[in-house]
């Protein structure tokens, strides 16, 4: 059964869209990250642009990302003050991102930028990913015990003025960081059509010392706002947003997100680690394989303007 995308101007099987809503909603759901990495490559695998498919999935991610984080903020796991710090930079990175979108497709190299940083950060954070779960599944059958680091550590950010106390995350730090975080989630997510999240989460952590416990709620507010102004920003100046695509992923998306969350609890936390930087990587050499691959058609037939 097919159904007419009217903004990606192409039909596709509307059960083959559903599926991949379902397939990324239950990565999603097991590995407790956005599904923003795994979504935007599958579409431009079905032959959808790739300025449609990061401008759709924006507005699939802020939806998913609302849900989110009205559950963290109905449990206090939310800290006000720092989403509002990160939501400074990331508006102002949205804004740039989208502007370099924009520049980028009226020089014709938008598919190009897609595909490199795609090749990029997918291969640099699954390969990181991979080997800290090897190192932690090696550490573990040897019975050794696992490597925390010291509560309280300092890094050399926490040394920058500008210093803000965050009651909720209990830390002390400059808004230097918080606002260069927030910016470098902004550009990456309205380039690349992902949250951010699987960075966002990590950077506060092992960066600003943002405790577990907040951490993740924050972040989803930040993803729904950056998210939220990207989709409106491409609607505006691209007019790329396919409402019914993205409408359709997000019914997948749902269901298949329930499914991955009872699977989570049933395999251990460093084999999940594992499989989704073996995942992430995998994707990433996808992308680097199309960039050298010998293309079906070597030549293509573009209507220009001409000016009388």
């Amino acid at each position: 059964m097919l159904i007419y995308l009217p903004i990606a101007d192409l039909p596709l099987n509307i059960f083959v869209l559903l599926a991949t809503g379902l397939a990324v909603g239950y990565v999603s759901g097991m590995f407790g990250v956005g599904g923003g990495f795994l979504m935007t490559p599958l579409l431009i695998f079905l032959g959808i642009s790739p300025g449609v498919a990061v401008a759709s999935v924006a507005s699939h991610i802020t939806a998913s990302s609302f849900s989110g984080a009205l559950s963290y903020w109905r449990r206090r796991a939310v800290d006000i003050p720092m989403a509002m710090s990160l939501l400074a930079g990331g508006a102002l990175g949205t804004i740039s991102g989208v502007w370099l979108f924009a520049t980028l497709r009226s020089l014709g190299q938008l598919d190009l930028m897609i595909a490199l940083s795609y090749l990029i950060m997918l291969t640099a954070v699954g390969g990181l990913m991979l080997m800290e779960s090897v190192r932690s599944i090696i550490r573990q059958r040897q019975k050794k015990p696992s490597l925390m680091r010291r509560a309280g550590a300092h890094t050399w950010l926490h040394g920058l003025p500008l210093k803000h106390r965050f009651k909720r995350s209990k830390i002390y730090v400059s808004l230097i960081p918080i606002w260069g975080i927030g910016y470098i989630v902004g550009v990456i997510g309205s380039i690349m059509g992902i949250g951010g999240g699987f960075l966002l989460v990590p950077m506060l952590i092992y960066f600003v010392r943002v405790p577990t416990s907040t951490v993740i709620g924050t972040s989803a507010v930040l993803t729904t706002a950056t998210m939220a102004l990207a989709t409106i920003m491409h609607a505006l100046t691209d007019h790329f947003v396919d409402a019914v695509l993205a409408l359709v992923l997000m019914v997948g998306g749902v269901i298949g997100a329930q499914f991955g969350a009872r699977a989570t609890q049933k395999m251990p936390a460093e084999r999940l680690r594992f499989l989704l930087g073996l995942l992430i990587v995998a994707v990433g050499l996808r992308f680097g394989y199309g960039l050298i691959a010998r293309p079906g058609n070597l030549y293509s037939i573009q209507a220009m303007g001409m000016k009388l």
